[in-house]
């Protein structure tokens, strides 16, 4: 297999922006693994995030912080040999972002975070209205350790 490490962070910030949702990991108090799809933001420092501010994501990571982001794009199924399953492999491109999460209570900056998590999917101009911004719960992680892999590309 031709697994290579990404060692740029300009690449490994454009499998970020090119990706349409990524994967927030967690464990809670007995080391259960949680792991959810989520829509997100990114600046080229923080993968930012929201969601409700309650339930079992954010039981989870109000106690414990830590987490992990996995980004992933380039999906494309091939094989060496098409009658041999063992020759059957995925080619992809992907980033996993270790960090701890950062809650996001000031207003101003709820707002700006929430024009950061848009600005991934649309170049439109939001407004956002008072009830939803404090029923909102924004968060975002750092993006200081990041790894990326690369495999099938060069």
């Amino acid at each position: 297999m031709r697994v290579n490490e990404i060692s740029e962070k300009r690449e490994m910030q454009d499998i970020i922006t090119k990706s349409q949702v990524c994967w927030l990991a967690m464990a809670d108090a007995e080391g259960s693994p949680y792991v959810v799809p989520m829509n997100f933001g990114f600046d080229g420092d923080y993968v930012y995030l929201h969601g409700a501010q309650f339930g079992r994501k954010m039981n989870i990571l109000k106690k414990h912080p830590r987490v992990a982001v996995n980004f992933s794009v380039d999906h494309q199924l091939r094989y060496q040999s098409e009658h041999v399953a063992c020759s059957y492999s995925m080619k992809y491109r992907s980033v996993l972002v270790e960090g701890e999460v950062e809650f996001i209570d000031n207003r101003d900056e709820k707002v700006k975070s929430l024009h950061i998590i848009m600005a991934q999917y649309s170049s439109r101009a939001f407004k956002y209205n008072e009830p939803s911004l404090k029923e909102v719960c924004v968060f975002r992680v750092s993006t200081e350790k990041m790894t990326g892999r690369k495999m099938h590309y060069q």
